[in-house]
């Protein structure tokens, strides 16, 4: 079929690949503070929109990186596949980078997840700048995704489900009004992709009704999918919204470890070997399906 100057796979959108491309647009700013250099680098977009689409108000996701809150980039090659990806289905996607901790702290797992509380404020941030820019970009403010993988998995949900100040509670943040606004509550986003992530505090799901769709490798020992150092897994995550009767759903990928890795080794990654993209690709299908209903 032809949508104007496109041509258009036949299928479902938001749930099929209909377009052929994306078109990018890299390095754009969501967040007026530039209070340091670092600030500046660390609160970018890159925007990815389906190639001649004619539609406008359409679903944003927001995908933001992995790599421990001390790693990583919108750039990574999991995040642009899906995102890529994501809007050839017809959403937008914003591939965002944000504060991380010191590399120093990557072996003191309190300092580590310490990091996750900026992060934290610059997602919520981030769904501020795309609703009040939503005309501009061509996105419906009311249908938000916040989504990601391992740590920015983990910023999706505590941004969606905790409010600042216990969050900063939990984390022991002895000064949050340091890294920002202490008083932000849940983020009201439609839905949240968490790809091996987890939450800190398993009963913050009572605090929205959101619905979570949830990825993770069996054998995954960096986030249990169950409970392990106070986070709770994909599983865990799972398990509670059955008893809270929320919609949620999850894929296990039986046998695998952390990022869908048969053996998770970080340094280096290699995104290339074309299983873990076959895996990859198959979580966001899974997780297109899974939006596709609530669209």
């Amino acid at each position: 079929m032809m949508v104007g100057t496109v041509t258009m796979a036949q299928g479902k959108r938001y749930k099929d690949l209909l377009f052929d491309k994306a078109d990018v647009l890299t390095d754009q700013p969501y967040a007026a503070d530039t209070t340091s250099a670092a600030n500046r680098k660390a609160n970018l977009f890159d925007l990815y929109t389906p190639h001649n689409d004619e539609v406008r108000n359409r679903p944003l996701i927001i995908w933001m990186h992995g790599g421990g809150f001390v790693f990583g980039s919108k750039r990574d090659d999991n995040i642009r596949l899906w995102s890529e990806t994501f809007a050839r289905r017809g959403y937008v996607c914003a591939a965002i980078d944000y504060r991380m901790g010191k590399k120093s702290t990557l072996f003191s797992f309190g300092k580590l997840i310490q990091a996750a509380y900026p992060a934290v404020l610059d997602a919520r941030q981030a769904v501020r700048y795309f609703k009040e820019h939503a005309a501009k970009f061509g996105i419906d403010p009311n249908r938000i995704i916040l989504a990601g993988n391992s740590a920015g998995a983990m910023m999706a949900l505590q941004a969606a489900f905790s409010n600042n100040r216990e969050l900063a509670d939990s984390l022991r943040i002895k000064n949050p009004a340091g890294f920002g606004t202490v008083n932000d509550g849940p983020t009201k986003v439609m839905a949240v992709v968490n790809f091996w992530g987890g939450i800190y505090n398993i009963n913050w799901l009572k605090n929205e009704p959101t619905p979570v769709v949830s990825v993770y490798g069996s054998k995954d020992k960096i986030v249990h999918p169950g409970v392990n150092k106070g986070t709770y897994g994909g599983q865990a995550i799972y398990e509670k919204a059955k008893a809270l009767k929320r919609p949620d759903d999850v894929k296990v990928f039986e046998g695998y470890g952390h990022e869908l890795y048969r053996h998770f080794n970080p340094l280096p990654l290699h995104p290339g070997k074309a299983g873990i993209r076959r895996r990859w690709l198959e979580a966001g299908q899974f997780a297109a399906d899974f939006l596709a209903k609530l669209i």
